[in-house]
């Protein structure tokens, strides 16, 4: 991507920002995260975070402007993430007989 490290630095609070949310998901539920929908709140309060942790980094306001194409492929690589940890997730759960 040949990015300068002040670029690089921006990309990293995105990846914190959004894979927080991607465990914040697959950590509310026990079982897979789709079997319950979550509160208005956490679904707002996530849309917010997003917004403005995505509005910072693509205007470059106290940071290095990162590219769109970034942006989209480190949310598209939570939502990934969200995922596999789920997948995972279950399995050591019911191994461990957490209920």
């Amino acid at each position: 991507m040949k990015l300068d490290i002040e670029t690089l630095r921006t990309l990293a609070f995105v990846v914190v920002v959004f894979g927080n949310q991607a465990t914040t998901y697959t950590n509310r539920e026990r079982r897979h995260l789709w079997s319950s929908r979550p509160s208005i709140w956490l679904v707002i309060s996530s849309v917010a975070d997003l917004l403005i942790a995505s509005t910072l980094a693509l205007g470059g306001f106290a940071m290095a402007p990162l590219p769109i194409s970034a942006l989209v492929g480190m949310l598209a690589a939570a939502i990934v993430f969200a995922l596999a940890l789920d997948v995972v997730k279950v399995p050591v759960f019911r191994r461990l007989r957490i209920a």
